[in-house]
């Protein structure tokens, strides 16, 4: 398969979230003040619209479930029909909210009832197919998940499309999600195959976030696969740049919690940043699409979607001018501590630990040691980490396992060397009153984490950001 050649141009991603504002996006980002030539030279990856991928799987946050929990948990009855009903009528109205002609209506209904009755006839089929003993549905499942994920970003793409063209917009709709396509092809050839032909000159390309191939994303990224299809497409296309817009510019804190006053947008920072903050489930991108990004030499722009004349934050890998503090950010974690005397000196519990926290599928924040502990502070329930708690404690019958909930409050930054960082904060929430457990600074010197209470977090983010950020800006500002 021949490679893309593509002048300069930039790949651009927009979250579901905002792609349910897409009238606002035709009249800003999209569109705007452009005219001619400008239109051209970008290529976007869309996600579904919001809530539209709640009830095609299950709902992100709730647990409340969607076509796929429904068939999943209930196999062989028909529960599934009505939540697949419900995705036909929350696609349908998503129609009637952004296209106003009725030629795009006809168009955008019939995608959608083709779609979903497809999907109906494979689940049927599929259903009808396990009903045997020598098929087993649990080997289906991913696959059937991949399938009714693919459906949220067609739709999307496909009434973008719509929209674009009815202002007079060249808009290309680019369906990477294999719907009735036989052919077994990796991410790169499925890229490839639906760009050949493509001219960005004179066409915008909506791109379906999905794309269904041999590695099979969602295996491995679940949800976070638009952001890896994003990030592939931008390397394979050379992308001057790759942008993903959201609905807020990325800032040195939550404004909601220290205030919008206090918060200073980030113009400039880089992808051991960008890392960190992944690292504590604050995603500007998901951590395997920065590196493919990074390894590709391509800059990412992170932007609010809504303010379109605004740069936002440009991420690369340009060290700081100066050095400090950027971003002060925490997370609840679960501390999972293991004490054994006879640790000192022998190998292996370390290794037996993280065989236990793969198995149960419990993401590593951070992790401390010393010569007979081993502390793992864990993005997990405390079901979850209890469950460990227990298999440990079976493996180590004289070690000593606890598990409790606390929380991190890290201060991140491009270089935070001769700073005294840990010196500062620690001070900071000492005057505070804020308890702190354990705190370090790794020698990378790009993030200093401090231990808290987990009713604590909040009030040591505040605390960090006043001290160590607005002072600091303050004094530079003053002198």
């Amino acid at each position: 398969m021949t490679e893309l050649t593509f002048p300069h141009h930039t790949v651009e991603k927009i979250g579901g979230t905002s792609m349910s504002r897409l009238k606002e996006l035709r009249d800003t980002l999209l569109i705007g003040d452009r005219k001619g030539a400008d239109l051209y030279h970008r290529i976007f990856v869309v996600s579904a619209f919001g809530g539209i991928t709640n009830l095609l799987l299950e709902h992100k946050k709730t647990g409340e479930p969607g076509v796929y929990a429904s068939f999943a948990n209930a196999a062989e009855g028909h529960g599934w029909l009505e939540a697949l009903d419900r995705v036909a009528e929350a696609m349908c109205e998503a129609n009637h909210d952004i296209l106003a002609h009725s030629a795009d209506l006809r168009q955008a209904d019939e995608f959608v009832r083709e779609r979903i009755e497809g999907a109906r006839s494979c689940l049927f089929d599929l259903q009808r197919l396990c009903s045997y003993g020598h098929f087993r549905l649990s080997k289906h499942m991913m696959v059937f998940r991949e399938l009714l994920s693919g459906l949220g970003e067609a739709h999307s793409a496909f009434v973008a499309s719509l929209l674009l063209n009815r202002a007079g917009v060249s808009a290309r709709y680019v369906d990477l999600t294999g719907w009735r396509d036989d052919r077994e092809l990796t991410l790169d050839e499925r890229l490839k195959s639906a760009m050949t032909g493509v001219d960005l000159a004179t066409e915008l390309p909506i791109v379906t976030g999905y794309a269904q191939c041999t590695e099979g994303l969602m295996a491995e990224f679940d949800r976070g696969y638009s952001e890896v299809t994003f990030s592939r497409l931008a390397a394979l296309t050379g992308a001057a740049e790759a942008v993903i817009h959201k609905e807020f510019f990325l800032s040195s804190a939550d404004p909601v919690l220290v205030g919008a006053h206090a918060v200073r947008k980030l113009g400039h920072t880089n992808y051991d940043v960008a890392d960190q903050l992944a690292n504590l489930g604050m995603e500007a991108i998901h951590p395997k699409a920065a590196k493919t990004l990074r390894q590709a030499q391509i800059p990412l722009r992170v932007t609010n979607a809504f303010q379109p004349d605004d740069p936002g934050t440009l991420i690369d890998d340009a060290p700081a001018g100066t050095p400090g503090p950027e971003i002060v950010a925490g997370l609840p974690v679960v501390a999972l501590e293991l004490f054994e005397q006879d640790m000192v000196g022998v190998k292996g519990y370390d290794a037996t630990i993280l065989e236990a926290l793969k198995r149960h599928n419990a993401f590593i924040v951070s992790k401390t040691s010393n010569a007979n502990t081993i502390t793992h502070f864990l993005a997990a329930s405390l079901k979850v980490v209890q469950r460990i708690e227990t298999e440990l404690a079976a493996i180590y019958p004289s070690a000593e396992v606890s598990a409790r909930s606390q929380a991190i409050a890290s201060v991140i930054g491009r270089d935070l060397g001769g700073q005294h960082m840990l010196l500062r904060g620690l001070q900071a929430l000492a005057d505070a009153g804020v308890t702190v457990h354990a705190a370090q600074q790794p020698t990378r010197a790009v993030d200093v984490q401090f231990v808290v209470s987990r009713d604590a977090l909040e009030q040591a983010i505040e605390v960090l950001h006043a001290r160590l950020i607005e002072e600091d800006s303050s004094a530079k500002i003053a002198a």
